[in-house]
């Protein structure tokens, strides 16, 4: 399966919309261009089929798929209106899972679709916490990050309580590794645990 490469990632947050209370959009002829579809008649072909698999969840069309007018230039400066639709991340999936799986840009968007889905949810999971309860789940983060960065020192040549407690006070004191000066360095290389510290 492809990799989602951070430049497309970032095409798919580049024509990412918000509008006034907050919402998180995408136009679909943006979409329509980053998932190099060159013809609109063959883009609009996938956003029906999408928006049948909408219906066909129980969901409202016109709540994922509202349907806007766009002026856009036609060449010599004359414009046309044309139309556009102001899509939900879900109908945004639904049209990657709809689009021409031949396409590689289409299995990036169906992860990229997906991902952000999931953080929306757990976005929305947390929201409905109430104070206690995020405090828990905070904390839980913090013991696996903490848990992360032990083993990542540890891999490091952080070996010793001493050396890891070193490591996490000039964490905690914002004097990170990369701060430490060249003769700390010097020292701390010349010191019985040989710290493998880049110069």
């Amino acid at each position: 399966m492809a990799k989602l490469e951070a430049a497309e990632y970032k095409s798919f947050e580049a024509i990412k919309q918000i509008d006034d209370i907050g919402i998180e959009f995408w136009f679909a002829r943006d979409l329509q261009e980053v998932l190099n579809y060159s013809k609109w008649e063959n883009f609009s072909k996938v956003i029906d089929r999408a928006m049948l698999a909408c219906k066909n969840s129980g969901l409202n069309i016109a709540d994922h798929f509202p349907e806007v007018r766009k002026m856009v230039e036609i060449g010599s400066g004359a414009q046309k209106n044309v139309t556009d639709y102001k899509l939900t991340r879900y109908a945004c999936y639904l049209i990657v899972q709809n689009g021409d799986p031949r396409k590689e840009i289409i299995a990036l968007g169906q992860t990229y679709f997906a991902i952000q889905t999931r953080r929306q949810e757990l976005a929305d999971t947390f929201n409905q916490l109430d104070e206690n309860n995020k405090r828990l789940v905070v904390r839980g983060n913090i013991k696996q990050w903490n848990q992360l960065l032990a083993e990542a020192a540890h891999n490091a040549g952080v070996i010793t309580d001493e050396e890891f407690a070193i490591f996490q006070n000039a964490g905690y004191m914002e004097k990170g590794i990369q701060f430490i000066e060249r003769d700390e360095i010097k020292k701390l290389r010349n010191s019985k645990t040989k710290l493998m510290l880049d110069e």
